[in-house]
């Protein structure tokens, strides 16, 4: 679609500026957006949609934040976008938007991610201690300047390393909200396919590709051996190192699987050769790394959407700012958090009765449900043995049909979503379930 007609749809789609958009009740259908400067040289872009639903006002659904993964992927581009937002990449109308049943904020986090920025190389946020407190700078100065949804339940939504962040985020939150220096009515985290313990991800791919007939025995033991070398290397605190050999591990599988796709494992990936990157890279071991998980969430249509109309219609984006053009150095400065697990982080949430709720894709293989499901057994969460002895229900997207969408399992405040059919991006696959397990998690249905 050319430039100038995309430009013409978003205008009457979306509203050139953050009033409301036409045909719709005043205050429903509004957007907003701004830059909160969460530390010296660095700012963060949010943006939010309140709920859109005929029946009922903003007021009466939950709030919704979404966390992309990376660390450097956008929410307010791909999660927005290509997932869960009003609009698909093609500016048409999205059937499962979440819009219909939650306000959406989408952020930029951490700082450098999509239209957030920093002014300086060390204002790159290099930890997950460091993006939790810049987004408590965030959240609180939104709650005060949005007192609407100071009593409206607050959900944050994730997916991959944004799982992570978001355990993070939302046990600080907690924590905040106890301390007074919040207010807000936090309900609880969702990781969707998360970064919870990198670790246990590695281990499992090598017996789950082989499960799916995409290694054979020699690729097992070669896929197998690197795994315990990221094993090792986690165990003695070597985290740069584990990180390095994560790509190396990524490396025996592309070439033993003839290609799999990380994100999908019944689609064939983009060979590296093709993708084009106009990124500089500062360290070769990254440089795969960022290409496919990185540049993956920053497609060239993408980007020119983002860069182009979007930009325009925001008119706040500074002109030396480029979406998505940091991307690589958060990725570069989280390098040293990135395979620390944090298990005990959603221990803490669970102990202190923050509601957990842990979804998969089925065909996800960078994060797949075998190594979620080991890290689950891990946690030392005294009701544990009863969620486990618990037998799971099948879950149906289409109430006229008997095809089986999802199986779920939840006891006290943990809850566990098998989404079948899915890959990495559960609501870009499966967007009538994943629509209607938020449904289920913010108590709709």
């Amino acid at each position: 679609m050319e430039l100038p007609r995309l430009l013409v749809q978003l205008q009457l789609l979306l509203g050139l500026s953050s009033g409301a958009v036409i045909n719709r009740p005043t205050v429903e259908g509004k957007e907003v957006w701004d830059y909160v400067t969460v530390r010296k040289d660095a700012h963060m872009f949010w943006w939010l949609y309140y709920a859109t639903n005929s029946c009922k006002n903003f007021s009466e659904l939950p709030l919704v934040m979404w966390l992309q993964g990376g660390p450097g992927g956008s929410s307010t581009g791909f999660g927005n976008f290509e997932e869960i937002g009003p609009l698909d990449s093609d500016l048409r109308p999205r059937r499962t938007t979440w819009l219909q049943s939650a306000s959406l904020l989408f952020v930029d986090n951490p700082v450098g991610t999509g239209y957030s920025y920093v002014n300086k190389s060390d204002a790159y946020a290099k930890d997950l201690a460091m993006v939790a407190s810049d987004m408590m700078v965030l959240l609180k100065t939104f709650f005060d300047c949005h007192k609407e949804f100071l009593t409206i339940p607050f959900y944050i939504f994730s997916e991959s390393y944004g799982g992570k962040m978001a355990a993070g985020i939302g046990l600080e939150l907690h924590k905040a909200i106890q301390q007074g220096t919040i207010q807000c009515n936090f309900a609880g985290v969702a990781l969707g396919d998360s970064w919870i313990s990198p670790v246990d991800s590695v281990l499992s791919w090598g017996p789950y590709l082989y499960s799916m007939s995409l290694l054979d025995d020699k690729g097992l033991e070669e896929v197998s051996q690197v795994a315990e070398q990221v094993l090792d290397a986690v165990n003695k605190g070597r985290y740069k190192e584990a990180t390095a050999l994560w790509g190396k591990a990524e490396n025996l599988i592309e070439q033993n699987t003839d290609g799999v796709n990380f994100y999908n494992i019944l689609t064939k990936d983009t060979p590296m050769s093709a993708m084009k990157s106009s990124l500089e890279f500062t360290q070769s071991h990254l440089v795969h790394l960022c290409q496919r998980h990185i540049r993956r969430l920053h497609r060239d249509t993408l980007s020119q959407l983002m860069n182009g109309p979007i930009r325009k219609k925001l008119k706040i984006i500074p002109e030396d700012c480029s979406w998505g053009a940091q991307a690589t150095s958060v990725f570069v400065n989280m390098q040293g958090d990135f395979m620390k697990p944090v298990i005990n982080i959603v221990d803490e949430l669970l102990e202190a009765g923050v509601n957990v709720t842990v979804y998969n894709g089925q065909l996800d293989l960078i994060v797949d449900t075998m190594g979620q499901e080991a890290w689950v057994r891990k946690l030392k969460w005294a009701e544990l043995p009863k969620f486990t002895q618990l037998k799971w229900k099948a879950l149906y997207s289409d109430p006229e049909s008997s095809e089986t969408s999802a199986f779920v399992k939840s006891h006290k405040n943990l809850a566990f979503y098998w989404i079948l059919k899915a890959g990495h991006m559960v609501p870009s696959d499966q967007g009538d379930m994943a629509l209607k397990m938020m449904r289920l998690v913010t108590h709709q249905e």
